[in-house]
């Protein structure tokens, strides 16, 4: 029988072995470690900045690069005259007719005031009443003529308006009773002093006579009506002096306010405005007796207006139309045909003068005086393919060999640039005309 033979462990014991040498709960762990490479801070700082400051350049001068050119072209400030029709049946400009189409415009104000009155009346009034005037003289009827007088107890003297009859008393018991009539009277004077309360009145007529204290009145009432008195009065040179300065202050006013009707693209000139007095009106009427008194005045305003557009656009035509054919220098080797002259806008300067107006018809006609600075068209594109990729010198040396320009100035963007950039949208040419 065969013998089995176990070279070092039994069964048991080798697998109990074999367990140890490999726990599952461990975790295995190489025995090599990969190599760790390390770049210092210091290094990788040299090295980057410099880098990145290399491509911003050629980011910069690929992309940012640009050369600014400031040209003075040939100039010259000329000045023309012409006439100019302003219409308002035109509804275009008509260069060939020189007329322009024209609007009008109106307004009315009305304004009233009160003044003082100026002139000074003395006003005065005579104090009136009754006295009953008694005959105690006999029985026969007394004739008073007109005008006569009768004195108060104070010393005021009253009249008597008209002729009066007193008549005549009667006995009764044997005692004369007096005759007597209510009779009208007016003070001698005017004034307030002559106001009395009831008294008693003679008739200095009768003094020295027996009749004297016979003939006698007497008021049970007291006068009145009696004043004197400086008053206001309304004078001529009062009405004449309101309506001066009330039609003055309607014309103006009325002018204000057609102009602010007018919007700011239209042009009024004064001697196209005509201002009016329609109507002048005042209850009040020379010495009539007021402190104050209103003054009323309406005015009207029409204007003859034109576009300021429109002219400067005729100006304009006008003063290109009259300049010599041969004003243009010579077209240079860039370009194929000569530089047409060109108006600067903002120089053009015009004079108005009224030669004379009709706005019933709306229609006025104009003396202009024109003028503007004119300069050598420039092509500037043709310039930007001459100047690409040159120096600043050579720049500068070409610029000014052309005869339409006077003088130039050339910068290069950023500092570094030494050379005009190839691509001619990042070449800017500015027309320097002041």
């Amino acid at each position: 029988m065969a013998k089995k033979i176990f070279d070092i462990l039994p069964p048991k014991e080798f697998e109990k072995k074999k367990v140890e040498e490999f726990p599952l709960e461990k975790e295995y762990q190489p025995r090599f470690k990969k190599p760790e490479f390390k770049i210092s801070k210091k290094l990788s700082s040299s090295f980057f900045i410099p880098l990145v400051l290399i491509l911003i350049g050629i980011f910069c001068y690929f992309t940012l690069s640009k050369a600014e050119i400031e040209i003075w072209p040939e100039s010259e400030v000329l000045t023309f005259e012409t006439k100019l029709t302003v219409d308002k049946t035109a509804e275009n400009v008509d260069f060939s007719n020189k007329v322009i189409p024209g609007k009008i415009f109106e307004a009315e104000k009305t304004i009233t005031e009160e003044f003082s009155s100026s002139g000074v009346v003395l006003k005065e009034k005579k104090a009136e009443g009754i006295i009953r005037v008694y005959n105690a003289y006999s029985t026969s009827p007394q004739v008073l003529i007109a005008r006569t007088r009768f004195v108060s107890a104070d010393g005021k003297l009253f009249r008597t308006p008209t002729k009066i009859t007193i008549p005549g008393g009667h006995y009764e018991k044997g005692k004369l009773v007096p005759g007597y009539l209510d009779v009208q009277v007016k003070a001698d004077q005017p004034g307030l002093e002559y106001n009395i309360d009831p008294s008693t009145f003679s008739i200095p007529g009768f003094a020295g006579t027996a009749r004297y204290t016979k003939f006698y009145g007497k008021s049970f009432q007291a006068m009145t009506g009696g004043f004197s008195e400086e008053v206001p009065q309304v004078t001529q040179e009062d009405l004449d002096q309101a309506q001066k300065i009330l039609e003055e202050k309607a014309l103006q006013n009325c002018q204000a306010v057609l102009k602010e009707k007018i919007s700011p693209e239209f042009i009024l000139l004064d001697d196209i405005l005509r201002s009016q007095i329609i109507e002048t009106f005042s209850l009040a009427r020379p010495k009539e007796e007021l402190e104050k008194f209103s003054f009323q005045v309406k005015a009207s305003s029409t204007a003859l207006v034109f576009k300021t557009e429109d002219a400067e656009n005729f100006a304009r035509d006008f003063i290109l139309s009259q300049i010599p054919e041969d004003y243009n220098p010579p077209a240079t080797q860039y370009e194929t045909l000569p530089p047409h002259p060109k108006l600067y806008q903002e120089s053009l300067k015009i004079t108005y003068s009224l030669e004379n107006v009709n706005l019933e018809l709306a229609k006025a006609t104009l003396f202009l005086q024109m003028e503007a600075k004119i300069y050598s068209d420039i092509d500037t594109e043709n310039l930007k393919k001459g100047l690409s990729k040159k120096s600043l010198t050579e720049a500068k040396l070409f610029l000014e060999d052309q005869p339409q320009i006077t003088q130039v100035l050339v910068k290069f963007w950023p500092f570094w640039v030494k050379k005009v950039p190839e691509d001619i949208e990042k070449i800017k040419i500015k027309l320097n005309l002041d």
